[in-house]
């Protein structure tokens, strides 16, 4: 039925088109600068939605024309170097040839482009945080970055948590990443700061998004549109325990017809995870036994990104895109985990040393493409994005534990506990992802519009893992390790959207339908697990200007986020002798409902007041469970009943002088957690806590700045977990020169700080841990531009924006 649905939907979108196009009558605005640098000028001309419908440049004479308008208000904007030297408003029912328009030549000479974009910022419902902005994001990686963004917590498994929030979309310049946890981590670690424009994070996403993910985080990386040859270098060197070296370059050429845009970055990246546990085990409250851990990982990533792609401007109307992007990442975590046993009276009861020495080889292959037809000059248009996307995974792993009695005396080895024991791993991932969405936009000129389109998407993922036994010297598999698991999901999607604009008011009314069918075929033991489901998304947006500086916005939206192909597989991942991870083929996808109330004033400060409400809460929890006599913790998911969080968010800058500007955020939330997993029952366990982070820039003399920011989290309750207030600060310098260069210098985590502390509370079990990791870092980076365009509009391309987050190959 749903495909039947699609299909018709399709249709009318294609049969309307035509209809849509013949009901236009053009007309034109034409003109002529006076300006002895009128080849050095762009020309912009804006929809009365203040979207941008063409961009032109004067000829030797100084003329310009815009053709195929529809009758409607514009706005016509001049622009040097991305700054505004002229805008007039046009009003169009007939052909317009405006009046010749001169241009003060000395004012043109001295325009520079002095203004920055604030760090942290909100827009059309998304707080931004402008990277290439921050001194301090200099010679990091995206993860590191993100790691310090306001509200973003990230604990000992790597999990990103937003506001208390988990179970997060993670995006790349709009396409999911098929990874959580760790495996997200490392992804994020190879892609150097220096290629990041922002971070956008989407708190309640209209229909018009993919519903998966409680909220989305998008990582949108830098293109360059600009009309002419443009590019930039980038390199950058720091030290903290180790070192860690990024290097990028990028350039675009384009003219009216055709742009072509490349990307390279290469990262070299040494970085170490200390975790040092204390785990205690009970039976009815009776102390039985006890782990005292420590675990130092060393990994060194060596990563390449590269990107090409090109848009073919056909006519006024048509633009036809492709793009391929290809990630080849190296990394070798080297580990050591010395763990001392102690028994149920607590006396030392022996230990066992694990070294671990891996080699993991991650590859990325995507390829776009894209159609867009622009129908009329208001903005009617119809997109079409195909996509398809490969991630391919090795893994070689060695471990190899020696087994200690009380005096250190090497334990005797026996058949069954061979000493040492010594295990090998050999781990191959394949994902395979199809999509292909089309979306249409109809403007009408009483300031409605609405938005309809569909997606669909097939992947399949195998993952094929083979655990050998070597403690003999020839190896053995090990059947109650390895396992090959098959998933393959196909998705079906259909959304509208209505909107309109009133003097005031406006309004959007969304809804969005889901069908979804999945099959999960552990084939180590037989083992098929099917689900079929279809579900509505509906969302809403009211906004009204109380004056010219004060407006209010009311929005709800409802999510779903679907458990990750890791987490589906039932079988056993080994972390070390006390600890593997399992999945749980029986996992039900997690509902949402999101609501928020949002207030600016001057569109420069932001509260907004939040309610969200999950049903069947995805939960990462620990199980103490006997493992061939011993005792062990397994990392599982679970559903927990229900989730609440209230939240309130404000974004307060402040420009104390003319040369210091501060730019803070705070966020306040209750999270609550309620249910019953491993035998611990919890009813709105959570606390109130909250974050604060301010930047302080300050403008120099001689193109000088220096930052300073700081970051704040409270203590913070996540159902069975307990973390401790974090913290950090961070120091930087810059100097920009004529040569559109810039150095900077930077000081991250100068007190070391930024580590996080928790504990884990259930019946019959207790965990205390401390995680370091490489935060205090100096870094001196150098960035080079190149080229003398002019700005354009970019375009939003790609169709796969719900597939990628949930692989964990």
């Amino acid at each position: 039925m749903t495909k039947i649905i699609l299909i018709c939907l399709f249709w009318i979108i294609a049969s309307s088109t035509p209809i849509f196009a013949q009901e236009a009558k053009n007309f034109s605005i034409s003109g002529m600068v006076e300006s002895s640098q009128s080849n050095q000028l762009e020309i912009n001309l804006f929809n009365s939605e203040n979207k941008l419908v063409k961009t032109e440049v004067a000829d030797q004479d100084g003329k310009f024309s815009f053709n195929d308008l529809m009758s409607g208000n514009y706005h016509l904007k001049i622009n040097k170097s991305g700054t505004e030297v002229y805008q007039s408003q046009v009003s169009v029912n007939e052909n317009i040839a405006l009046p010749s328009i001169s241009l003060n030549e000395k004012a043109i000479e001295e325009v520079t482009i002095t203004k920055t974009k604030p760090y942290i910022e909100r827009q059309d419902g998304k707080m931004i945080m402008n990277v290439e902005n921050s001194i301090a994001a200099t010679g990091n990686s995206a993860f590191e970055v993100l790691e310090k963004a306001p509200g973003i917590n990230i604990d000992s498994n790597d999990n990103i948590s937003m506001r208390g929030k988990t179970n997060l979309l993670v995006q790349i310049d709009g396409k999911n990443t098929p990874m959580t946890g760790s495996d997200l981590a490392n992804y994020l670690r190879g892609i150097p700061s220096s290629t990041v424009e922002k971070i956008e994070f989407i708190t309640n996403p209209s229909s018009k998004y993919d519903a998966a993910g409680t909220a989305i985080i998008n990582v949108k990386l830098k293109k360059d549109q600009r009309k002419g040859t443009n590019g930039n270098i980038s390199t950058s060197l720091g030290t903290g325990k180790y070192v860690k070296n990024n290097n990028s370059f990028s350039i675009n050429r384009r003219n009216k017809k055709v742009n072509l845009f490349a990307n390279y970055s290469f990262s070299y990246r040494e970085l170490y995870n200390k975790l040092v546990l204390d785990r205690k085990f009970y039976d009815d409250g009776i102390f039985q036994k006890a782990y005292e851990q420590d675990n130092f990982t060393k990994m060194n990533f060596r990563n390449h990104i590269a990107k090409v792609g090109m848009d073919y401007y056909a006519n006024d109307k048509n633009i036809f895109g492709v793009s391929v992007g290809f990630v080849n990442n190296n990394f070798g975590p080297n580990s050591n985990n010395t763990t001392e046993v102690f028994n149920q009276n607590y006396q030392a009861d022996g230990s066992f040393n694990t070294k671990g020495n891996n080699s993991d080889h991650w590859k990325n292959l995507s390829v776009n493409i894209n159609h867009k037809y622009q129908i009329d000059s208001l903005g009617t248009e119809l997109s079409t994005d195909l996509d398809f996307i490969n991630y391919s995974n090795t893994s070689v792993q060695n471990f190899n534990t020696r087994n200690f009695d009380v005096n250190g005396n090497l334990s005797p080895s026996t058949s069954d506990n061979p000493n040492p024991y010594i295990l090998n791993g050999d781990l191959a991932g394949n994902l395979n992802i199809y999509s292909l969405k089309s979306d249409f936009t109809k403007v009408f000129k009483n300031n409605l519009k609405l938005e309809i389109g569909f997606k669909t998407s097939f992947v399949k993922a195998d993952n094929d893992l083979q655990y050998f036994n070597s403690s003999s010297g020839t190896p053995v598999i090990d059947n109650s390790k390895t396992n090959h698991f098959i998933y393959e999901e196909n998705i079906n999607a259909a959304y509208g959207n209505i909107i309109k604009n009133w003097e005031k008011f406006k309004v959007n009314f969304g809804l969005r339908v889901e069908n979804t069918n999945v099959t999960g075929n552990q084939l180590t033991t037989n083992q098929v697990d099917k689900k079929n489901y279809t579900q509505l998304f509906p969302s809403a947006v009211f906004s009204y200007n109380l004056n010219e500086k004060n407006t209010i916005e009311i929005n709800f939206s409802r999510r779903i986020t679907r458990p990750t192909y890791r987490q589906l597989n039932p079988f056993k991942f080994y972390l070390d002798p006390t600890t593997y991870q399992t999945g749980n083929p029986y996992l039900n996808p997690q509902t949402t409902m999101n609501y928020e109330l949002t207030y600016s004033l001057s569109n420069k400060y932001f509260a907004t007041l939040s309610y969200s409400k999950t049903k069947d809460n995805i939960t990462d929890v620990l199980k103490p469970v006997v493992d061939n006599g011993n005792i062990v913790v397994v990392q599982a998911v679970e559903n927990l009943a229900s989730a609440s969080n209230f939240g309130l968010n404000i974004i307060a800058p402040a420009k104390v002088t003319k040369w210091w500007e501060i730019n803070n955020n705070a966020n306040f939330y209750y999270a609550t957690f309620t249910g019953n997993i491993s035998d611990t029952y919890i009813k709105n366990e959570g606390n109130f806590t909250f974050n604060i982070n301010s930047i302080h820039s300050f403008k120099l003399k001689n193109n000088f700045s220096l930052e300073l920011s700081a970051n704040y989290q409270a203590k913070q309750v996540y159902a069975y977990m307990h973390l401790k207030p974090i913290w950090s600060v961070n120091i930087g310098a810059q100097k920009k020169f004529k040569n559109d260069s810039t150095l900077k210098l930077s000081f991250n985590d100068i007190f070391f700080t930024n580590n996080p502390e928790a504990k884990n509370i259930y019946s019959n079990y207790a965990e205390n841990f401390v995680v370091r990791r490489d935060s205090r870092v100096i870094t001196l980076s150098y960035t080079y531009k190149f080229g003398s365009g002019k700005s354009a509009q970019l375009r939003k391309t790609g169709g796969a924006e719900d597939l990628k987050q949930r692989a964990g190959n």
